[in-house]
């Protein structure tokens, strides 16, 4: 099956390295066509446009920053739909469940392409290690058909309901990370207020009951210099927090930890600190701009 890839970010990069090193052929696009170049060389085929992508591609793959970006991608002047029909797109991007149903309907009444909305978890790292847990909606014979070119990058495929359900579930994935993060940076914060050696804290609750893959991460991340290299941006993070609520109001659902934690993202944001590293979280609870 020829592969086309949508999107060369800090996810998309490790992803289609993933997929090369599992020995696809895969055609790319990016908005800024030399980064494609610049990465790869060779290896992969560099498309002008989308359109121009999807003439070349059965499986078209994306993952780009939010619905307005899918969006423009998939029915803009250049995008997929103007090209040669294709058999599936999946969308590996994490954006609202309603404008997923949505784009599905439209790419399907306009070609008969079948939507697959699977995004990932897992960060960076396991983009590079191809250990993202994959979290899908759609046909349950497509998923599976579709899965083991998914595993070149993930360690597994859930099939959550029909095409929505995987967004529902990043979601649910967002609300649990974020608010996480969010405790680490307050735990860290009131340790080192207190005189305590934040930087053990990992090791010190390492077994217990508040030990998690987040815990052993972030602390280091928190209690060292800036990392160098961005896991997941503070920006990011609140795209999803705002997507939860909107959710949640639609459906009467309070969620008073995830209001208090999508505000702590925000002030994040008004420090100018947007763009930092998700672990830069801690520099609003310690008060430095």
């Amino acid at each position: 099956m020829k592969i086309g890839f949508c999107g060369l970010g800090l996810m998309g990069v490790p992803m289609v390295k993933r997929l090369l090193a599992a020995g696809h052929q895969v055609t790319v696009w990016n908005r800024t066509l030399d980064k494609a170049s610049l990465l790869f060389g060779t290896d992969v085929q560099v498309a002008s446009t989308p359109a121009q992508l999807a003439q070349e591609c059965d499986l078209v793959l994306l993952c780009l920053f939010d619905a307005q970006a899918v969006e423009q991608v998939v029915f803009g002047p250049e995008g997929l739909v103007n090209g040669k029909v294709m058999c599936y797109l999946v969308d590996h991007s994490s954006i609202p469940p309603a404008q997923t149903i949505q784009m599905a309907k439209r790419l399907a009444d306009a070609q008969g392409t079948i939507w697959v909305d699977a995004p990932v978890s897992g960060g960076v790292g396991g983009a590079q290690q191809g250990s993202l847990a994959i979290m899908a909606g759609g046909p349950q014979d497509v998923i599976q058909q579709l899965t083991p070119i998914m595993l070149s990058y993930g360690q597994r495929v859930t099939r959550m309901g029909d095409v929505g359900t995987g967004q529902v579930s990043k979601l649910c994935n967002q609300t649990i990370v974020t608010s996480t993060i969010a405790a680490i940076g307050e735990a860290v914060a009131l340790a080192q207020a207190s005189g305590v050696d934040a930087a053990q804290l990992n090791q010190a609750l390492a077994g217990g009951w508040a030990d998690s893959v987040l815990l052993q991460i972030f602390v280091p991340r928190m209690t060292e210099p800036p990392p160098t290299k961005t896991m997941a941006t503070i920006n990011t993070m609140l795209k999803d927090l705002d997507t939860v609520a909107a959710l949640a109001q639609q459906h009467r659902v309070p969620m008073p930890v995830s209001s208090a934690t999508q505000q702590a993202y925000r002030q994040s944001g008004a420090l100018a600190l947007g763009e930092s590293d998700v672990s830069q979280l801690i520099r609003l609870y310690r008060g430095q701009p």
